[in-house]
């Protein structure tokens, strides 16, 4: 635990324009791992060394993106590997690419996780019937700029759609960039209606459709399929963030079902007592296969 107060010290006096990354392996193939690089030069995590910074007067937190808009590589931070890469996700080793879901190309927002965040897999949300997907809470970012992949951007808290995936709670948080020319006028969903027309409604039935094509059911959402507005979702996101707070103490363990982060993350004195360094070896682009620009239509 003294590492992790170590690293918090550093970072929460830091402003996130200060990260940067490391990327290894050819884009869009099974070996494809980009790095967080700290501003003190060593390689972190995504996961665990990223600052969330809750402030709920202004109900602002960091977001790591994860995948830009209108792209189809299913990117994710890996909280199995070490230091907890963002890597493409892979069934059967073939990387795994998003549908295009007629007349949406690809992801439709800015979409990423909040660091130190967990839905944790014991915990059954109130209101639900549901345990968490053991994952960081995703978050789709609704500004007008692409953001690229590991860029980190202080976002606001606008509200939250409760997905249930594969009978797993698996929260969407609606943010926009506090960059954005529009973000001074959006303070609630309520805003969001009135700049951003039908677009509540189009995301929830992106993610209820997004999986269609892979031949699966579609998706439900808990709530009565409601958005849940600030306030709910500033306790979705401090109950997520305690989580993980249990999670890097192990005191929140699940035998059998997990492999818990600090076996192998930078918490653990065992995997490396000092500074991590790794080298950029990005290489070229690998050519996404064709089948991946096809249309599908529901």
């Amino acid at each position: 635990m003294k590492r992790l107060l170590q690293v918090k010290t550093i970072l929460t006096n830091s402003q996130v324009a200060h990260f940067s990354n490391v990327a290894q392996g050819s884009k869009f193939t099974s070996n494809f791992k980009q790095y967080l690089k700290l501003p003190n030069g060593e390689i972190g995590s995504y996961f665990h060394d990223v600052p969330l910074d809750l402030d709920p007067t202004t109900a602002t937190v960091n977001m790591v993106t994860e995948i830009p808009r209108w792209s189809q590589a299913k990117f994710e931070i890996n909280k199995d590997e070490p230091w907890n890469p963002i890597m493409q996700d892979c069934k059967k080793g073939i990387p795994r690419f998003v549908k295009n879901l007629f007349p949406f190309h690809g992801y439709i927002h800015n979409y990423g996780a909040l660091p130190r965040t967990w839905e944790d897999p014991l915990h059954t949300y109130p209101g639900t019937e549901y345990k968490g997907d053991n994952d960081p809470l995703d978050c789709c970012e609704i500004g007008s700029q692409v953001i690229p992949t590991g860029a980190i951007r202080r976002v606001k808290l606008l509200g939250s759609l409760a997905l249930i995936d594969d009978n797993e709670l698996d929260w969407k948080i609606v943010v926009i960039d506090c960059q954005d020319p529009l973000a001074v006028h959006v303070k609630d969903l309520n805003d969001v209606e009135t700049h951003f027309p039908q677009l509540l409604h189009q995301t929830r039935e992106w993610f209820r459709n997004y999986k269609i094509p892979d031949g699966k059911p579609a998706n439900k959402f808990g709530f009565d399929e409601k958005y849940m507005g600030i306030d709910e979702t500033l306790k979705v996101v401090q109950q997520c963030h305690d989580a993980w707070k249990g999670l890097i103490s192990m005191k929140r363990s699940v035998n059998g079902a997990v492999k818990v982060p600090n076996k192998i993350s930078r918490f653990n004195e065992d995997v490396n007592d000092g500074t991590v360094a790794i080298e950029s070896d990005n290489k070229p682009n690998s050519k996404i296969p064709d089948a991946v620009s096809k249309w599908y239509y529901i």
